[in-house]
C-alpha cells in the first residue's frame, strides 16, 4: 500500500474514464424527486509507513437519519459553493476542524446516488499526520482511522441484501467487519470500495456480489 501521491492522482484520473460499473446500485429513477447535491472528503493520511483513511462517527440525533453511523466528513452543497471540492473542504472544516489549506486534493471518485436521494461527489484528499483535529460535538462523536491494507482484505467485508418496504427488489449493501469497535457499511463503505477499485485493490464486481 505504498502508493505515492502522484500514483494516487493518476489512478483516480484513470478510474473516472467511461466503462466502469456505476458507483451505486440505485438508478436515477429510484426517487421521483431530483437528487440533492452533496460532497464528502475522503481523507488519506500516511501513518507508520502506510496509508489510512480517516472516518467520523456521526452523533446520535433524532432528526439525523444517519446518526450514529460511520461516515466521511461531508454534507449538502450550499449555493455559494463553487464546486464539490469546496463543499467537501468546508464540511470537513466545520465537522472536524481540518483547515482547507492543509488538504491536498488528489482527485475525485464517481458520483454516487444514495438511498436518501443524494448525489454525492467523493473528493479524495491527502492530509498531514498527526493533526490536531477537533470534532464538532453536535455532528461528530468520534474521529478514527482504518488502514487501507485492512480495508482491502476481502475477508474483512461481506455483501448483505437489504429490502425496503416500498421497493420489492433487494439491493446489495456492503458491511465491513468491526474495526476498533466501529462498523463501516452502506454508502460510506461503497465509497471506500470505489477508492480501493481506483487503486487496483478490489474489483468493481465486489460491490455487487
Amino acid at each position: 500500500m505504498r502508493f505515492t501521491e502522484a500514483e494516487i492522482i493518476q489512478h483516480l484520473a484513470e478510474a473516472l474514464k467511461p466503462g466502469s460499473l456505476p458507483g451505486s446500485p440505485y438508478t436515477a429513477q429510484w426517487s421521483q424527486d431530483p437528487p440533492q447535491s452533496a460532497a464528502v472528503l475522503i481523507p488519506l493520511l500516511c501513518a507508520e509507513g502506510g496509508w489510512e483513511l480517516l472516518f467520523i462517527r456521526r452523533t446520535l440525533h433524532p432528526k439525523d437519519r444517519h446518526g450514529g453511523q460511520v461516515a466521511f466528513p461531508g454534507g449538502r452543497c450550499d449555493p455559494e459553493d463553487p464546486d464539490a471540492d469546496k463543499t467537501a473542504l468546508r464540511e470537513a472544516h466545520e465537522e472536524v476542524g481540518l483547515n482547507p489549506e492543509d488538504v491536498r486534493i488528489l482527485g475525485r471518485l464517481r458520483d454516487m446516488l444514495t438511498i436518501t436521494n443524494y448525489r454525492v461527489t467523493p473528493v479524495v484528499g491527502a492530509i498531514p499526520w498527526p493533526y490536531d483535529l477537533r470534532p464538532q460535538p453536535i455532528e461528530v462523536s468520534r474521529i478514527f482511522t482504518i488502514p487501507l491494507e485492512w480495508l482491502a482484505d476481502p475477508a474483512h467485508r461481506q455483501i448483505q441484501r437489504h429490502r425496503l418496504q416500498q421497493r420489492g427488489k433487494p439491493f446489495p449493501v456492503i458491511h465491513f467487519q468491526p474495526y476498533d469497535g466501529e462498523i463501516l457499511w452502506g454508502a460510506s463503505a461503497r465509497m471506500t470500495m470505489l477508492l480501493l477499485e481506483a487503486l487496483g485493490l478490489s474489483r468493481p464486481q465486489d460491490r455487487y456480489q
